[in-house]
């Protein structure tokens, strides 16, 4: 998976390589002379809103999920081209995820013996209730 590929987000959905804004920097914490040097922390940027190859309907739900840009951060790796892989899948999947639509719920009515079951409970507590209150307790003479 070279940089200059497009990112595959859906089955219908490939963003071009030039619609990614990348950045290089370097990454925080200990790791000596290597971590001070190279430039290993990648971000990288989609900007939904000038982007050409979403539909309508797309960019539409990305700017209510996610907002007009969607930046993602890997420094997880001590190399950049790793950072660069993991960057690339978590913006995929971060694009899935909000593009990604819930089934609808279809309305059904209980079933009979549920019906039953529920009623016969409710009796049943109902019942453990008023006996509880009928029998005398200790020190009510």
């Amino acid at each position: 998976m070279a940089l200059d590929d497009p990112l595959e987000v859906t089955a219908s959905l490939r963003i071009p390589a030039h619609e990614l804004a990348w950045r290089a920097t370097a990454s925080g914490g200990p790791g000596g002379q290597h971590a001070n040097t190279a430039n290993t922390r990648v971000e990288v940027v989609f900007d939904v809103v000038a982007s050409e190859v979403l539909s309508d309907w797309q960019r539409q739900r990305l700017l209510e999920r996610l907002g007009d840009t969607v930046r993602v951060v890997a420094s997880d790796e001590r190399s950049q081209a790793r950072n660069r892989a993991l960057a690339r899948e978590r913006l995929a999947a971060r694009l899935a995820a909000a593009l990604r639509t819930g089934r609808r719920r279809v309305a059904t009515r209980p079933r009979r013996g549920a019906v039953e079951a529920r009623l016969e409970s409710k009796r049943h507590t109902a019942q453990r209730k008023r006996l509880r209150s009928e029998r005398p307790r200790a020190g009510d003479d």
